[in-house]
Protein backbone atom coordinates (compact mmCIF):
# COMPACT_ATOMS: atom_id res chain seq x y z
CA UNK A 1 0.00 0.00 0.00
CA UNK A 2 1.02 3.71 -0.30
CA UNK A 3 2.14 5.35 2.55
CA UNK A 4 -0.46 7.59 2.73
CA UNK A 5 -2.93 4.32 2.98
CA UNK A 6 -0.73 2.99 5.75
CA UNK A 7 -0.81 5.61 7.74
CA UNK A 8 -4.86 6.25 7.13
CA UNK A 9 -5.26 2.02 8.35
CA UNK A 10 -2.75 2.83 11.17
CA UNK A 11 -5.28 5.73 12.55
CA UNK A 12 -8.49 3.76 11.72
CA UNK A 13 -6.99 1.13 13.87
CA UNK A 14 -5.84 3.01 16.80
CA UNK A 15 -9.24 5.12 16.99
CA UNK A 16 -10.55 2.01 17.40
CA UNK A 17 -8.54 0.68 20.15
CA UNK A 18 -9.07 3.96 21.97
CA UNK A 19 -12.63 4.06 21.62
CA UNK A 20 -13.31 0.34 22.75
CA UNK A 21 -13.21 1.06 26.03
CA UNK A 22 -9.76 -0.78 26.41
CA UNK A 23 -7.96 1.64 27.15
CA UNK A 24 -8.68 4.70 29.95
CA UNK A 25 -8.73 8.34 28.91
CA UNK A 26 -5.22 9.83 30.51
CA UNK A 27 -3.40 6.94 29.69
CA UNK A 28 -0.08 6.65 28.91
CA UNK A 29 0.69 5.03 25.42
CA UNK A 30 2.97 2.28 24.30
CA UNK A 31 6.57 3.19 22.61
CA UNK A 32 6.25 3.68 19.00
CA UNK A 33 8.61 1.07 18.78
CA UNK A 34 5.85 -1.26 20.56
CA UNK A 35 2.85 0.16 18.70
CA UNK A 36 4.31 -0.89 15.10
CA UNK A 37 5.60 -3.59 15.92
CA UNK A 38 1.98 -4.72 17.50
CA UNK A 39 0.48 -3.46 14.12
CA UNK A 40 2.88 -4.59 11.56
CA UNK A 41 4.05 -1.49 10.35
CA UNK A 42 6.88 1.08 10.28
CA UNK A 43 7.12 3.73 12.72
CA UNK A 44 7.14 6.51 10.83
CA UNK A 45 3.12 5.22 9.88
CA UNK A 46 2.96 4.79 13.70
CA UNK A 47 4.50 8.47 14.11
CA UNK A 48 2.36 10.10 11.33
CA UNK A 49 -0.53 8.41 12.60
CA UNK A 50 -0.32 10.32 16.00
CA UNK A 51 0.04 13.39 14.73
CA UNK A 52 -3.48 13.41 12.72
CA UNK A 53 -4.90 11.91 15.93
CA UNK A 54 -3.31 14.67 17.82
CA UNK A 55 -4.25 17.53 15.65
CA UNK A 56 -7.92 16.31 16.34
CA UNK A 57 -7.66 16.29 19.72
CA UNK A 58 -7.88 12.26 20.25
CA UNK A 59 -4.36 12.06 22.25
CA UNK A 60 -1.60 14.97 23.51
CA UNK A 61 2.48 14.95 23.24
CA UNK A 62 3.88 15.55 26.32
CA UNK A 63 7.98 16.12 25.55
CA UNK A 64 9.75 14.51 27.63
CA UNK A 65 7.04 12.02 28.40
CA UNK A 66 4.85 10.33 26.39
CA UNK A 67 1.55 10.12 24.00
CA UNK A 68 -1.48 10.26 26.23
CA UNK A 69 -5.28 9.80 25.62
CA UNK A 70 -6.99 12.74 26.01
CA UNK A 71 -9.58 13.43 28.10
CA UNK A 72 -13.35 14.00 27.45
CA UNK A 73 -12.94 12.27 23.74
CA UNK A 74 -16.29 12.19 21.92
CA UNK A 75 -16.88 8.53 20.45
CA UNK A 76 -18.96 10.09 17.90
CA UNK A 77 -16.51 12.40 16.32
CA UNK A 78 -13.32 9.96 15.78
CA UNK A 79 -15.56 7.27 14.18
CA UNK A 80 -17.57 9.87 12.21
CA UNK A 81 -13.93 12.24 10.88
CA UNK A 82 -11.60 8.99 10.62
CA UNK A 83 -12.15 9.07 7.14
CA UNK A 84 -10.57 12.62 6.86
CA UNK A 85 -7.30 11.35 8.44
CA UNK A 86 -6.27 10.36 4.72
CA UNK A 87 -6.00 13.74 3.98
CA UNK A 88 -6.10 12.83 0.23
CA UNK A 89 -7.83 15.20 -2.41
CA UNK A 90 -11.14 13.35 -2.74
CA UNK A 91 -11.73 13.66 0.91
CA UNK A 92 -10.34 17.32 1.28
CA UNK A 93 -12.72 17.95 -1.49
CA UNK A 94 -15.68 16.13 0.50
CA UNK A 95 -14.60 17.99 3.39
CA UNK A 96 -14.47 21.25 1.78
CA UNK A 97 -18.37 20.64 0.83
CA UNK A 98 -19.39 19.12 3.83
CA UNK A 99 -17.91 21.97 5.90
CA UNK A 100 -19.68 24.71 3.38
CA UNK A 101 -23.35 23.08 4.60
CA UNK A 102 -22.76 23.26 8.09
CA UNK A 103 -21.64 26.47 7.94
CA UNK A 104 -24.96 27.31 6.43
CA UNK A 105 -27.26 25.63 9.03
CA UNK A 106 -24.98 26.52 11.32
CA UNK A 107 -25.70 30.62 10.41
CA UNK A 108 -29.73 29.22 10.17
CA UNK A 109 -29.95 28.18 13.92
CA UNK A 110 -27.78 31.35 15.31
CA UNK A 111 -30.19 33.53 13.63
CA UNK A 112 -32.71 32.24 15.51
CA UNK A 113 -30.58 31.83 18.85
CA UNK A 114 -28.18 34.80 18.08
CA UNK A 115 -27.06 37.18 21.43
CA UNK A 116 -26.29 40.78 21.65
CA UNK A 117 -23.40 39.87 23.27
CA UNK A 118 -21.92 37.45 20.62
CA UNK A 119 -23.10 40.01 17.98
CA UNK A 120 -20.59 42.33 19.73
CA UNK A 121 -17.83 40.27 20.08
CA UNK A 122 -18.69 39.37 15.89
CA UNK A 123 -18.77 42.79 15.48
CA UNK A 124 -15.19 43.32 16.66
CA UNK A 125 -14.26 40.67 14.39
CA UNK A 126 -15.13 42.67 11.53
CA UNK A 127 -13.17 45.84 12.63
CA UNK A 128 -9.82 43.70 13.31
CA UNK A 129 -10.37 42.19 10.02
CA UNK A 130 -10.82 45.68 8.59
CA UNK A 131 -7.35 46.97 10.18
CA UNK A 132 -5.82 43.52 8.82
CA UNK A 133 -6.27 44.05 5.40
CA UNK A 134 -2.71 43.71 4.71
CA UNK A 135 -1.69 42.08 7.56
CA UNK A 136 -3.55 38.30 6.21
CA UNK A 137 -2.50 35.86 9.36
CA UNK A 138 -4.25 38.37 11.39
CA UNK A 139 -6.99 38.72 9.02
CA UNK A 140 -7.15 34.78 8.49
CA UNK A 141 -7.73 34.60 12.88
CA UNK A 142 -10.55 37.16 12.86
CA UNK A 143 -11.80 35.29 10.01
CA UNK A 144 -12.47 32.01 11.93
CA UNK A 145 -13.19 33.76 15.05
CA UNK A 146 -16.26 35.16 13.41
CA UNK A 147 -17.41 31.85 12.61
CA UNK A 148 -16.65 30.53 15.71
CA UNK A 149 -19.02 32.92 16.99
CA UNK A 150 -21.37 31.29 14.80
CA UNK A 151 -20.87 27.84 15.39
CA UNK A 152 -21.47 28.68 18.92
CA UNK A 153 -24.33 30.78 18.63
CA UNK A 154 -25.84 27.99 16.70
CA UNK A 155 -26.54 26.33 20.48
CA UNK A 156 -26.07 22.89 18.83
CA UNK A 157 -23.00 21.36 20.36
CA UNK A 158 -21.84 18.59 18.00
CA UNK A 159 -22.46 21.02 15.05
CA UNK A 160 -20.33 23.51 16.20
CA UNK A 161 -17.67 19.93 17.15
CA UNK A 162 -18.14 19.18 13.68
CA UNK A 163 -17.24 22.37 12.23
CA UNK A 164 -13.94 22.47 14.45
CA UNK A 165 -13.07 19.57 13.52
CA UNK A 166 -13.36 19.73 9.60
CA UNK A 167 -11.63 23.65 10.11
CA UNK A 168 -8.45 21.74 12.01
CA UNK A 169 -8.26 18.93 9.05
CA UNK A 170 -8.48 21.78 6.56
CA UNK A 171 -6.33 24.62 8.12
CA UNK A 172 -3.61 24.48 5.60
CA UNK A 173 -5.64 25.01 3.24
CA UNK A 174 -7.78 27.77 4.43
CA UNK A 175 -4.30 29.63 5.76
CA UNK A 176 -3.29 29.70 2.20
CA UNK A 177 -6.84 30.44 0.45
CA UNK A 178 -6.60 34.52 1.06
CA UNK A 179 -3.38 35.31 -1.00
CA UNK A 180 -3.59 38.69 -1.48
CA UNK A 181 -5.60 42.10 -0.20
CA UNK A 182 -7.96 42.17 -3.02
CA UNK A 183 -9.38 38.44 -1.74
CA UNK A 184 -9.24 39.71 1.91
CA UNK A 185 -11.51 43.15 0.90
CA UNK A 186 -13.97 40.19 -0.85
CA UNK A 187 -13.96 37.66 1.75
CA UNK A 188 -14.60 41.27 4.41
CA UNK A 189 -17.22 41.95 2.35
CA UNK A 190 -19.17 38.98 2.59
CA UNK A 191 -18.67 38.30 6.71
CA UNK A 192 -20.77 42.08 6.51
CA UNK A 193 -23.48 40.78 4.83
CA UNK A 194 -23.48 37.67 6.89
CA UNK A 195 -23.31 39.69 9.74
CA UNK A 196 -26.18 42.20 8.70
CA UNK A 197 -28.51 39.60 8.31
CA UNK A 198 -27.50 37.79 12.03
CA UNK A 199 -27.91 41.41 13.39
CA UNK A 200 -31.63 41.22 11.66
CA UNK A 201 -32.36 37.68 12.75
CA UNK A 202 -33.42 37.39 9.03
CA UNK A 203 -33.24 33.56 8.43
CA UNK A 204 -33.66 33.92 4.62
CA UNK A 205 -30.76 36.45 4.36
CA UNK A 206 -28.38 34.68 6.67
CA UNK A 207 -28.71 31.44 4.51
CA UNK A 208 -28.22 33.12 1.43
CA UNK A 209 -25.30 35.35 2.26
CA UNK A 210 -23.67 32.50 3.85
CA UNK A 211 -23.96 30.59 0.96
CA UNK A 212 -22.75 32.69 -1.17
CA UNK A 213 -20.00 33.36 1.04
CA UNK A 214 -18.95 29.67 1.31
CA UNK A 215 -19.15 29.14 -2.50
CA UNK A 216 -16.67 31.61 -3.04
CA UNK A 217 -14.74 30.69 0.09
CA UNK A 218 -14.62 27.29 -1.43
CA UNK A 219 -13.18 28.10 -4.62
CA UNK A 220 -10.02 29.83 -2.91
CA UNK A 221 -9.41 27.05 -0.60
CA UNK A 222 -9.57 24.42 -3.76
CA UNK A 223 -7.95 26.96 -5.98
CA UNK A 224 -4.79 26.47 -3.51
CA UNK A 225 -5.34 23.21 -2.78
CA UNK A 226 -5.22 22.45 -6.72
CA UNK A 227 -2.08 24.44 -7.29
CA UNK A 228 -0.44 22.31 -4.81
CA UNK A 229 -1.75 19.08 -6.21
CA UNK A 230 -0.42 20.16 -9.41
CA UNK A 231 3.09 20.90 -7.94
CA UNK A 232 3.41 18.22 -6.24
CA UNK A 233 2.39 16.18 -9.18
CA UNK A 234 4.91 17.92 -11.32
Amino acid sequence: MEQGSVVSEVAERLLGYFTSGEIAVGTRLPAERQLAASLGVGRSAVREALAALEILGIVIVRPGSGTYLRDGISELLPRTLSWGLMLGAPRTRELVELRGGLEVQAGQLAAQRITDDALDRMRANLATMERSLEDLATFVEADAAFHREIAAASGNQVLQELLQSIRSLLRIWVDRALTDEGHAASALAEHREIFRALESRDEAAVTAAMRSHMDTASRRLLAGFDADQGSAGG
